[in-house]
């Protein structure tokens, strides 16, 4: 059997195993038991055969939690500083930093409860929560404070007055929290796998800190805080509100309010202004699925001229790695050429291994922006594209871009693609452009002699079952060593089934013969076709696809290619659309849209009810959009886009600001 795949390591010939974990099972835990076989394989194996782990995903999600749960005990511990220099008590910060744990801790039993597991998504859920469930902690710890400092109340009555006083305002900002994290918890899509689990464990966190704040803070308050030496007055002689920063920004905010008041006219100019610019700003923030994380590896995929060998395939693609490993800040080169989907022997990819971002001076995206300026020196009919490694999973193309025409015709379907790819090569921002349609694939068309093979007692199915033994083999029997079994297929020599001249060579059962040559009924014939033909729902289907410069944004790529597909007027039976991630995308856009307007309506009831009032809310409601600009300002100046993790920022920014809001009515 002739070989269909080459690997090389560092240039070094190599075989490749790749291990998946099964759906529900842990990837750290499977990647360590991996490991711990490993080293007894090892053991086992020749002095000159090594092996070497190159892809490792666990050691990124293990890296991302460590992070988090950093960010997680730091955020406490700076949360806990703030209500120091506020309320200048070192027995207040204890008192509020304790609902942090309670409530982070607690949710743990509802996450398992709901079959979550700690990931990225909800260790970021649970790093966010941080200073929204220490919220109501502090909100009714400063209230009690106040009562004991201004009221000259005994701790153990203010805990009550001063629970009591806040609590509607606390179930308020937490009611409506949850209707900000609840509808997230229900999106659907490959976006709702994501963010369901973020939602419901947010939301989770907040009820948790509700009850804390109601319980377990007034309980504290009215045992450990010591009330303030009070004067003649009945009044604290040293109030938290006379240290110099809160008076300083006591008489700025002072200063500030009074001046907006006097100039309504220009504050609601301002206001309207600013929910205004949402729309350019919106327009001018990139539009992506993802955000582009730095994981040290990325994929360059290189596909040769149809007919193409493996042997030569293999060594241009090395050709390519060898110059890969000569630049800065790349440890390893994984070659890999034939064994695609589609078992062509002309594409390879080149996994490439980058150096912990702390060790090199070149992000993983400016690393890929150098790689493609390597490829442009290679011919056009050397197809090369730089993509990153699939964040999704599955075997589907991870290029940013996807968008398909289906037709029942493959040569219209042929113009088409073509003038859509021409399109695309134009599209600011889009990089590695490519079709699924390939022509030029040497072929061998046999056309029957229908006459002649009548006259030779040959059938069109006996033709058909001659070539399918001799070429492409039949399973005959099977074959026992010991206790391994093998399959024995008949099929013609290599010389024979590779080349036009063998072919002529085969024979055919005739039924006025014993056997007639193939070539005395067929004639024989050289041509070119596509490499593949691929269909969505029975119909041919090309699908173009490109990914994203770093400054791109792939709703305008996206946009782009729309306005293309409607300038070739294409007929009835053809259409075009977007399809893979890109698909994805615009279910994801669509989702948040949902969720936001379902957060709003919620918002609006629950509030509505907690204040018994239908203008109220409005109010509150009213600061929402005059954060979203900032929000998206935010993204501008830090270069990232509107993708489904900074849309859920902009949704925890709704919280927030209306949280204050809240309060302040």
């Amino acid at each position: 059997e002739e070989p269909v795949t080459a690997a090389r390591l560092d240039g070094v010939p190599a075989g490749t195993l790749v291990v998946s974990k099964q759906s529900g099972e842990n990837t750290v835990t499977t990647a360590n038991d991996v490991k711990e076989r490993l080293k007894g394989v090892r053991a086992g194996l020749p002095k000159d055969i090594q092996t070497q782990i190159v892809a490792d995903q666990s050691t990124f999600i293990e890296d991302a939690i460590n992070s988090i749960q950093h960010h997680l005990v730091e955020g406490s511990i700076l949360a806990s500083i703030i209500i120091f220099i506020f309320l200048a008590n070192w027995r207040t910060p204890l008192i509020a930093a304790v609902a942090i744990p309670t409530s982070i801790i607690s949710t743990f039993a509802l996450m398992a409860a709901m079959g979550f597991t700690l990931n990225q998504i909800t260790m970021l859920a649970l790093t966010l929560m941080v200073g929204i469930v220490i919220d109501d902690a502090i909100i009714v710890l400063e209230n009690i404070f106040r009562f004991m400092e201004e009221k000259g109340m005994p701790p153990f009555q203010a805990a009550i007055e001063g629970t009591r006083e806040i609590g509607l305002a606390v179930m308020a900002t937490t009611m409506s929290l949850l209707a900000v994290f609840v509808p997230v918890g229900f999106m659907g899509g490959i976006v709702g796998r994501f963010m369901s689990s973020f939602g419901l464990t947010s939301a989770f966190a907040i009820a948790v800190s509700l009850l804390v704040s109601f319980t377990l803070t007034p309980m504290l308050s009215s045992r450990f805080i010591k009330p303030p030496v009070l004067d003649a007055d009945g009044k604290s002689r040293h109030s938290s509100k006379d240290a110099r920063v809160f008076h300083w920004l006591d008489v700025f905010y002072t200063k500030m309010l009074k001046w907006a008041l006097a100039h309504r006219a220009v504050m609601l100019g301002l206001s309207a202004l600013t929910v205004l610019s949402i729309v350019p700003l919106f327009m001018m923030v990139g539009k992506n699925f993802l955000p582009e994380d730095d994981k040290s590896q990325f994929n360059v995929l290189v596909r040769t001229p149809e007919g193409t060998s493996l042997p030569a395939t293999a060594a241009f693609t090395e050709r390519i790695a060898q110059q890969i490993r000569a630049l800065p800040g790349v440890t390893h080169t994984l070659m890999t050429a034939g064994g695609g989907s589609d078992a062509s022997v002309n594409n390879s990819s080149i996994y490439v291994k980058l150096a912990d971002l702390d060790q090199r001076s070149l992000t993983q995206s400016e690393m890929m922006q150098k790689v493609r300026a390597l490829l442009k020196q290679y011919p056009a009919e050397i197809h090369t594209g730089v993509e990153l490694v699939n964040d999704i999973g599955g075997n589907q193309s991870n290029a940013d871009i996807q968008y398909y025409i289906q037709g029942p015709d493959l040569d219209q379907l042929a113009k088409y693609s073509d003038a859509m790819l021409a399109k695309m090569k134009t599209i600011p921002g889009v990089a590695d452009p490519d079709t699924t349609l390939r022509s030029g694939k040497p072929e061998v068309r046999l056309e029957i002699n229908r006459p002649r093979a009548a006259d030779l007692g040959v059938s069109v199915m006996d033709i058909e079952q001659a070539l399918n033994t001799l070429v492409a083999g039949q399973g005959a029997s099977t074959f026992n060593a010991g206790e391994d079994q093998y399959d024995v297929r008949v099929r013609a020599e290599e010389q024979f089934r590779t080349t036009s001249e063998g072919l002529a060579k085969m024979t055919v059962p005739s039924t006025k013969q014993d056997s007639v040559g193939l070539d005395e009924v067929v004639n024989i014939r050289n041509g070119s076709g596509p490499s593949s033909v691929n269909r969505i729902n029975r119909q041919r289907q090309v699908t173009l696809s490109s990914n994203t410069l770093p400054d791109g944004s792939q709703t305008a790529i996206l946009a782009a290619m729309d306005e293309a597909a409607k300038t070739l007027n294409m007929s009835a039976d053809y259409r075009a659309g977007t399809t893979g991630k890109s698909k994805e995308l615009g279910k994801a856009g669509y989702y948040f849209i949902l969720a936001v307007s379902l957060t709003f309506i919620f918002m609006y009831i629950v509030l509505a009810a907690q204040f018994e009032s239908f203008i109220h809310p409005i109010t509150i409601l009213l600061t929402l959009p005059l954060a979203i600009p900032f929000g998206i300002l935010s993204l501008l100046i830090m270069h990232q886009t509107v993708n489904i993790f900074s849309g859920l920022g902009l949704l925890l920014l709704f919280g927030i600001v209306k949280k204050n809001a809240i309060l302040q009515i």
